[in-house]
């Protein structure tokens, strides 16, 4: 939905809820900043979505100020554009110690093998995570990614009790990791919103990366004059970044929103009480605000697209998200110059869910 359509329609989501659907760049930029658009659930009149438990439950997601304000000063602490650049050099480790391990082999699946394990393995560091315990974790993420509901919820289980565990292993031996900060500063949180926060960070920490930098790699192989304009000219990295943040973002849909009152939207009222969603992935493709925007154009001014989101829930994440795609779709430029796709874009696996978009698989050859 963009540039001269209404910019709103009525929808029915995959699980029988009904919703609108937002579009058009500046209906919904003025939606994510709009305060009577409410995150929490309690607003919510029919709205079925995604159970968890309720010390899951309490994380930003769901939260309206002032929990949501005091929640997010916090924790906004440990993602500065400073503290996440601090961490280039670590990410840069674990994407060459990834590709050390596949290199020799000529062909891999790049989602198994790097995107996947690169922000498990960050956010997990951030959070103290044991070494042993990392491929649970992607196992579990996976499994909540994924279409089957029992294994999704034999996944959140698993990782509420792990973080029960690991809050209390903590709060008793304080480490250097932001869930030891968090547990022993002077606001401190709550049990449960320290327990929503670590979900948050591992879920939307691994989901939006592992989809940012899959899907930017297919788009290079796909793109060749593109790739090549890149790995002549690293310096384009940033902005490749920003274009494809633009073009393909990880969540063309914003988590959804409830009016605590009626709300014109694009001359059309939407009840108090119903479901919202804003079309990302259309307001980025606007043409009244990004001139031919279906093309890919890394030396365009991508800058104001609304891939994460805008207002005071702008993606907490965000820095460290783009030092992360950075560093990965730079370092394997760089290591493998003959890289390409071992099956046609046309036969790549996706994900099957309407809310983000990001490939199963990318098998690849070099």
């Amino acid at each position: 939905m963009t540039g001269t359509q209404t910019g709103i329609r009525h929808t029915t989501l995959p699980d029988g809820t009904p919703a609108w659907l937002v579009g058009g760049y500046d209906n919904v930029r003025a939606a994510l900043a709009d305060p009577r658009l409410s995150l929490d659930k309690r607003n919510a009149d029919g709205y079925k979505g995604f159970s968890l438990p309720p010390a899951l439950d309490a994380n930003l997601l769901n939260m309206d100020p002032p929990d949501h304000t005091r929640v997010r000063r916090l924790v906004s602490q440990a993602f500065t554009a400073r503290r996440s650049e601090a961490l280039r050099p670590r990410v840069q480790q674990i994407a060459d110690e990834l590709l050390d391990a596949v290199e020799p082999l000529g062909r891999a699946d790049l989602i198994a093998a790097y995107a996947g394990p690169l922000p498990v393995t960050v956010i997990c560091e951030l959070l103290g995570v044991a070494d042993d315990r990392r491929a649970d974790f992607r196992a579990w993420t996976d499994a909540l990614l994924g279409p089957d509901r029992s294994a999704a919820a034999l996944a959140i289980g698993q990782l509420h009790a792990y973080f029960q565990e690991l809050i209390a292993a903590t709060r008793e031996r304080p480490g250097d990791d932001m869930l030891s900060a968090l547990s022993h500063g002077t606001d401190r949180l709550t049990s449960d919103e320290l327990t929503s926060l670590a979900f948050l960070l591992l879920f939307a920490g691994y989901e939006n990366v592992v989809n940012l930098v899959g899907t930017g790699i297919m788009t290079l192989l796909a793109n060749p004059d593109l790739l090549d304009a890149v790995r002549a000219e690293p310096a384009l990295l940033p902005a490749t970044v920003e274009e494809l943040l633009r073009h393909e973002p990880p969540a063309p849909l914003s988590i959804r929103r409830f009016p605590v009152e009626d709300v014109t939207i694009a001359g059309v009222t939407v009840p108090k009480g119903a479901t919202v969603l804003l079309s990302l992935g259309g307001a980025n493709r606007d043409p009244d605000r990004f001139a031919d925007p279906d093309r890919l154009d890394v030396r365009r001014d991508a800058g104001g697209h609304l891939a994460f989101g805008h207002g005071i829930h702008f993606c907490l994440g965000a820095a460290l998200a783009r030092v992360e795609a950075e560093v990965a779709l730079g370092t394997v430029l760089r290591r493998l110059p003959s890289l390409a796709l071992a099956v046609p874009v046309a036969d790549l696996r996706w994900r099957p869910t309407v809310r983000t978009r990001g490939l199963a698989e990318l098998p690849v050859r070099w």
